[in-house]
């Protein structure tokens, strides 16, 4: 997020947030359940610049990652996919939002569980092969190992269950054609579980550590992997977010949140 929070116009229990400096404006719940922030940006930023064709955003909340896509990206259309609808409901909203009519109409909303069985998946629109690219910032903790939120819907968001994260693996398999994209977004910490649950599925994974500041760990990865390639995972430089010390973002930083700007990504097959 780019610019203060505002009280939402459309209602008093959500509030209206600015992204990319003003280029997106996302409608959310002010309290109860996730918040969208900066990991929603970098998931957005990590798609090249010259994508292109269909993005569906699994487990989009509001939508804040996918619209920061259709926003950057011209030549794309986005799904929003989610199964909670309240969080649906102000992804509409925000389609409706004069600030967003640059690209609301490349953007759909479509209700359905990310982790159900396939023949459920489809029923509910999630077709094999829709996607030329899927990006996904999944339950970041595994509920055996971390305390959940009191609030249900945030815990949700935040909690993976005793699947861990191979539905979210399999139904991004389903959905992208071969030769297209996953981005994913996860703690730094989780990296050797999403490596297996994309081994077999994905290759030519480029991995972006995300570290808070110049001399610390990473505390977040971005990986992006290509559906049914064979060609060998890369290690890209890090990424930092803050200068060394006080609470400035890095010039770069400010490039992603505030202009747009991608990670330097290249497409690769």
């Amino acid at each position: 997020m780019t610019s203060a929070t505002g009280r939402d116009p459309y209602g008093p229990e959500t509030t209206h947030d600015a992204f990319l400096g003003g280029k997106v404006y996302v409608h959310q719940p002010a309290k109860g359940r996730h918040r969208a922030g900066m990991d929603a940006v970098y998931l957005a930023a990590a798609l090249p610049e010259d994508t292109r064709g269909h993005v569906v955003d699994l487990g989009s909340g509001v939508g804040t990652a996918g619209l920061c896509a259709a926003a950057r990206l011209a030549h794309v259309t986005v799904t929003l996919v989610d199964v909670d609808p309240l969080v649906l409901d102000l992804a509409r909203t925000a389609l409706t939002d004069p600030a967003n009519s640059a690209f609301a109409d490349r953007v759909t909303v479509l209700e359905a569980d990310v982790t159900a069985k396939g023949t459920l998946r489809r029923e509910a629109g999630l077709i094999p092969g829709m996607a030329d690219h899927v990006i996904m910032n999944p339950p970041y903790y595994d509920a055996s190992r971390f305390r959940a939120s009191p609030a249900e819907a945030r815990a949700g968001a935040h909690m993976l269950d005793e699947r861990g994260l191979d539905p979210w693996a399999k139904t991004a398999t389903d959905l992208v054609r071969e030769g297209g994209s996953l981005t994913v977004i996860f703690r730094a910490d989780g990296l050797r579980e999403v490596l297996d649950v994309l081994q077999g599925r994905f290759g030519a994974i480029d991995i972006i550590p995300l570290r808070p500041r110049p001399d610390a760990p990473a505390t977040r990865v971005v990986l992006r992997a290509i559906r049914a390639s064979n060609a060998p995972l890369q290690l890209m430089p890090g990424f930092v977010l803050h200068e060394s010390t006080g609470s400035d973002f890095t010039p770069e930083a400010r490039a992603v949140m505030r202009d747009g700007a991608g990670l330097g990504l290249r497409a690769r097959r």
